[in-house]
């Protein structure tokens, strides 16, 4: 028995985002909880600090972090999901939100690892490989992308704030699917 179109897209909307694109988002989440307690509780960066304890740990998931991000990225460009039911207004807000949101994701641990570079701090992606310096050692444009990197990371908490209310709304005002699309 063949399904009509309407029912095959109405399933692959039902059915939300592939088993692939759920693992890399709540990976995202984890590795984002992780880097702001890290982050939150380590011990202020000034010269001559060294990259131990805490530090390394918040270098560690940052490496961790981009890989991801630009897995997720690829992976949401070749892979995209089945639309979502919104009103035009909505889609725009969604649209605008979500590219900020990558955007976010992927420029405050980038600034990051600039500032890394910039101390001569190695960025080794789960301890092992070795990111390249983005920034040669002393450079001040590298130590102001870390000041930037801070300030960055708050706007990208306030999206995060703004991306978790918007699936609430969704959830207990709207009632609708869009929420259930991500859950496992």
């Amino acid at each position: 028995m063949m399904m009509r179109s309407d029912e095959v897209t109405l399933s692959r909307y039902a059915a939300g985002y592939d088993g692939v694109a759920k693992f890399l988002h709540w990976l995202v989440v984890l590795l984002i909880v992780a880097q702001f307690v890290i982050g939150w509780t380590m011990p202020d960066i000034h010269k001559g600090t060294r990259p131990d304890g805490l530090i390394a740990w918040h270098l560690g998931v940052g490496a961790t972090l981009i890989a991801a991000i630009v897995v997720r990225i690829v992976w949401r460009l070749t892979h995209p999901p089945a639309p979502a039911s919104l009103s035009p207004l909505l889609s725009v807000v969604s649209r605008v939100t979500h590219g900020a949101l990558y955007l976010a994701l992927l420029a405050v641990p980038v600034l990051g690892w600039a500032n890394a570079s910039s101390r001569g701090w190695s960025v080794k992606l789960l301890g092992l490989l070795p990111y390249p310096a983005i920034s040669s050692v002393g450079s001040s444009l590298g130590h102001e992308m870390g000041d930037i990197h801070g300030y960055l990371a708050w706007v990208l908490f306030a999206l995060i704030v703004l991306h978790v209310a918007a699936a609430l709304f969704h959830r207990f005002v709207l009632k609708d699917q869009v929420l259930q699309r991500m859950l496992p």
